[in-house]
């Protein structure tokens, strides 16, 4: 995906802008990264946002046997045709007026033959040169001319183990929706394959993958063959080779497209503001012709060997802009459609949501150990999930980082975690479901196609969010300490362990070796650990509360639906109701002003203000004591100092809304200054800064 960006040259006003400045300013997204918001909770995973079968409060608890399959939600019409053809159709209002289609083909690079590496990925770029019903160019012309564009609308993507078409059309524009029922019909069995067309689109293909040589490519071209060592997967790049891209025939890509573009291999997915069973109609009809080989080739499952040695991969580029260390233990794919599959899932949240938590607790002390870390249990490919723990270091910092890593891994194996951590991660996470479920009519159809579409390739389960707080709130007074503390024994193993650094090629940056990085394992299991003490604070956010204001004048704008409040101290406030979420208030109060005016020699503090002062916390709460203060609650607050005004903004649940008013006073009147916080960040903002001029278009730039 290439993201495009546009520059103003000049400041405010005309003003030029020094060099100095600029590079100043570029600070500004790196400190969002590094200071997240009062009350924001980025380490709990939470659910999907997803709707229910039906409007009203949460269902009576029902708790089912652990064996139990999750059903799929029944406002899904699900179908098999004989063919083998799997469908999935769901009427959805918003957006208003569109639909996102999805036609999803199980068969990614893994399954090339020796003569197609990158072939996968060929076939994908073809679907948009010519089929039985649109002429080369003619679908994007098509789609163009009812409002759509190439990219945002319109796309594909090619991995290891699946191939998935995008689309989305308009509902309300004379039978767009039919022809993109067609164009996914063509995309399934339709592609046409002319010799001048595959020529032309060769040299396209060739350049994207000459753009992908970055970096990134080269330090992935190191570590890939050794994180999927004895498998497949290590020479399936779905990108391909320079060679094979060169050198693959007409007939190489269309054996791929007959062998493995077929009913049985496929999904129709369809979700939006339509017509449900006319589209499951057209679906039934459109693709029943569809027919399977004589004699199809086997769909292979292609796994990861098992390693009892653990493997390492230190990869440096000269263009790297920081140094990582992560710890992957691959795990075999487990089920994921039963209740108690589900249960393991939560328990494995609240895991990863405690242990990020004490990873940010520890980045916020003086000299820390990494810029930043976290924990993450996921599927890496169709055939391996994975436990990972990694963190962004300092150049000279790997073997700091891994061994800070596997120190806090080996505190809570040794003494699990608190009850007041525990508590507070099921608050958080219980709030989440809630809010999912009172946003349920708003969910966007986007979300709900990529639940489907993996429904289909993996087996996860989409039962909807009725069930899904119903099971939330049933599984998650049962979850016990002894339950989160038994994750660890069971992830962290010394079995199928892969230990991954990159890092910039440059001189002074010194690296362990692998000999090295291994006995950091050895002395974590030795080292003298005690148990993690876990400072919380009761207090009330505003211990004295201020002298209320008065509103002095009043009007309305009924154009628009806005209340306007003129206040005795002066400030103006702009009030509209609005029925675009069902839990959300969303606040933005502003002056005009920001970085423009500052003075060249205060732009250092200018851009670095809101982070120190967001790292610091408010009041009497440090930033880490006031995360936790507001477990279970949804309010989020941030100051914002940008180019041309000054402000904060912030959104809460309307029952959070008197916090989220509290913290926007406390940022106002009682910023707290933190020192040791500040130092931290100092140091993280200097390690993420040091290679920056290493990406060639910052360079450039």
């Amino acid at each position: 995906m290439t993201v495009h960006r546009s520059s103003r040259p000049g400041g405010r006003g005309g003003r030029p802008r020094s060099t100095a400045r600029a590079a100043w300013l570029a600070l500004a997204s790196l400190l969002a990264a590094v200071a997240p918001a009062a009350g924001q909770a980025p380490t709990t995973r939470p659910p999907s946002p997803r709707a229910p079968a039906a409007p009203g409060v949460l269902p009576p608890l029902t708790p089912r046997a652990s064996g139990d399959t999750i059903p799929l939600d029944p406002a899904v019409r699900y179908g098999v045709l004989p063919n083998g053809l799997r469908y999935y159709v769901r009427v959805n209002h918003k957006p208003e007026k569109r639909a996102e289609l999805r036609l999803v083909v199980n068969a990614g690079s893994v399954l090339e033959d020796d003569d197609q590496r990158g072939l996968a990925h060929f076939v994908e770029h073809m679907a948009f040169n010519g089929t039985t019903h649109f002429a080369r160019n003619a679908l994007v012309n098509y789609l163009e001319s009812i409002g759509m564009s190439f990219g945002a609308d319109l796309n594909a993507a090619t991995s290891f183990d699946e191939t998935v078409y995008q689309l989305t059309v308009p509902t309300d524009s004379g039978g767009a929706l039919d022809k993109g029922i067609l164009i996914l019909e063509d995309w399934a069995h339709g592609l046409r394959f002319d010799h001048a067309e595959i020529a032309r689109e060769r040299g396209v293909v060739t350049e994207e993958w000459r753009l992908g040589q970055g970096a990134g490519s080269r330090l992935r071209d190191k570590q890939f063959p050794v994180l999927f060592q004895g498998s497949r997967y290590a020479t399936r790049l779905p990108i391909g080779t320079k060679a094979s891209l060169d050198s693959a025939s007409d007939a190489a890509l269309r054996r791929f497209y007959a062998d493995w573009y077929r009913p049985d291999l496929m999904a129709v997915v369809a979700v939006g503001d339509f017509d449900g069973a006319a589209v499951e109609r057209q679906i039934r009809e459109r693709f029943s012709a569809l027919r399977d080989p004589a004699a199809p080739r086997p769909r292979p499952a292609y796994s990861v060997p098992d390693h009892d040695a653990p493997l390492v991969a230190i990869a440096t580029d000269r263009e790297a802009t920081g140094t990582s260390v992560e710890v992957l233990y691959l795990l075999p794919p487990r089920a994921t459609n039963t209740v108690g599959a589900y249960r393991r899932g939560v328990v494995e949240s609240l895991y990863e949501g405690m242990l990020n938590r004490r990873l940010a607790e520890l980045a916020r002390r003086p000299d820390p150990p990494f810029i930043g870390a976290g924990s993450q249990v996921g599927r890496l490919i169709r055939a391996r999930e994975v436990y990972s723990i990694g963190a962004a270091v300092p150049d000279s910092g790997v073997a700091r980082g891994l061994a800070t890593l596997l120190g806090e891994a080996e505190r809570v194996e040794r003494f699990g975690f608190t009850q007041g951590e525990l508590d507070r991660a099921r608050a958080d996470l219980l709030r989440a479901y809630d809010r999912a479920y009172a946003e349920r009519e708003k969910t966007n159809s986007a979300a709900f196609v990529s639940e489907y579409v993996e429904h289909f390739l993996v087996g996860e389960p989409a039962p909807g969010i009725a069930y899904e707080a119903m099971a939330a709130r049933a599984l998650l007074p049962t979850i016990t300490l002894a339950d989160v503390n038994d994750v660890a024994r069971e992830l962290i193993t010394d079995r199928n362990r892969v230990v991954l650094v990159t890092a910039p090629d440059k001189p002074g940056v010194r690296l362990p070796d692998q000999a090295a990085l291994l006995a950091l394992f050895d002395e974590a299991k030795r080292a003298a650990v005690s148990a993690w003490v876990d400072s919380t604070s009761s207090e009330p956010l505003v211990k004295d509360a201020p002298k209320p204001g008065r509103i002095v004048g009043t009007r309305t704008v009924p154009e628009v639906g806005v209340t306007e409040w003129r206040l005795s101290n002066g400030a103006r406030v702009l009030l509209k109701p609005t029925d675009f979420q069902a839990d959300q208030v969303l606040l933005r109060a502003y002056s005009p002003g920001g970085t423009s005016l500052v003075a060249d020699r205060d732009i250092v503090p200018a851009v670095t203000a809101t982070a120190a002062v967001t790292n610091g916390g408010v009041g009497s709460f440090s930033a880490v004591t006031l995360q936790k203060r507001l477990a279970g609650k949804a309010v989020v607050v941030r100051p914002s100092i940008s180019g041309d005004e000054e402000g904060v903004s912030g959104s809460a649940s309307p029952q959070d809304l008197d916090l989220l008013l509290q913290l926007t006073y406390l940022y106002f009147t009682a910023p707290r200054a933190d020192s040791a916080a500040f130092g931290a960040l100092r140091q993280q903002v200097r390690a993420a800064l040091a290679n920056r001029g290493a990406n060639p278009e910052v360079a450039w730039g």
